[in-house]
């Protein structure tokens, strides 16, 4: 089982209900699920641009990512319908706990000039998104075998209702959001 995960059923659960007040065990809020997008603009013109993506994003998430295409012809960015833009990744059970681990110890503590996640970042519904400029704050990424600096978009979607709530759970998991 992962670390994490472990934690989450022994200490995490209770604590969130006893904190947030709620009688039902099953209506404490926990993980769904973890997305990854990586966008890969040069992909359209340059076709090797996006295997190395799709080998930087499996070697993070540890399985193979999906190649996501433009839905429509954009001509001021020299963009085809159906022409690759992209890789993406859904990460479940216990892979998410896994790389939410590698998240907040080892990949955000390498972030350059990093002061904390920012509160605003939840959606309303207690879903947390947040971005990264590079691949490389990542250590199973080799710098040496590098094409090109990419950013990433990660998305922790949770059960919560609202945004306290998901505030609360990832303050558990000790994702660092400023207050």
């Amino acid at each position: 089982m992962a670390r994490l995960k472990d934690l989450y059923e022994k200490q995490i659960k209770s604590a969130l209900k006893d904190s947030l007040q709620i009688k039902n065990e099953m209506a404490v809020p926990r993980l769904k699920k973890i997305t990854i997008n990586m966008g890969v603009g040069k992909a359209s013109q340059e076709k090797g641009k996006i295997d190395g993506a799709l080998s930087e994003m499996r070697l993070i998430s540890g399985q193979q990512p999906v190649i996501t295409k433009a839905r429509k012809s954009v001509a001021g960015f020299k963009l085809r319908e159906g022409s690759n833009v992209g890789v993406k990744v859904t990460l479940r059970k216990t892979r998410m706990y896994e790389f939410l681990d590698r998240l907040v110890n080892i990949a955000l503590p390498r972030v350059r000039d990093f002061r904390g996640l920012s509160k605003k970042s939840f959606d309303g519904k207690g879903n947390y998104s947040l971005g990264l400029k590079e691949q490389i704050v990542f250590p199973e990424i080799d710098y040496d075998n590098l094409d090109e600096l990419r950013g990433m978009d990660i998305t922790i979607v949770t059960t919560a209702k609202n945004d306290h709530h998901g505030l609360e759970l990832l303050k558990m998991f000790n994702l660092p959001i400023n207050i």
